[in-house]
């Protein structure tokens, strides 16, 4: 049996809660941030059809700390972002708080390129 404690449940409250007020389309798909302990992950994701449009992760960056790791997940998925010619997204948080990697991830995709 899985244990969650008592701030995971919360999390997932909150991941609700902000779900229930960002959605993603083709024109504008939600920018969704996934932290570990060890790594960070993004992907821009179309709600309409479920789909992922495009993804970075910090697999491959091994050296650095993680929160400039985090910085170049950001950029890296703006790049890629703006070869698939999509230049504004909604940034879903998951119910982390709006500092540390996830707010390098965000501030690497706008300076990337990416519209919030």
């Amino acid at each position: 049996m899985i244990m969650l404690n008592k701030n995971d449940s919360q999390r997932e409250k909150r991941i609700r809660r902000g779900r229930s007020r960002i959605f993603g389309t083709a024109q504008r798909p939600r920018l969704s941030v996934f932290r570990s302990g060890k790594h960070i992950y993004a992907q821009l994701i179309n709600d309409e059809k479920g789909a992922t449009l495009v993804s970075a992760a910090d697999l491959t960056l091994k050296s650095g700390p993680k929160s400039e790791r985090a910085s170049a997940v950001g950029k890296e998925l703006a790049e890629k972002a703006l070869k698939a010619k999509i230049k504004k997204v909604v940034f879903d948080r998951r119910g982390y708080a709006y500092h540390g990697r996830v707010r390098m991830v965000a501030e690497g995709a706008r300076e990337g390129g990416l519209e919030f």
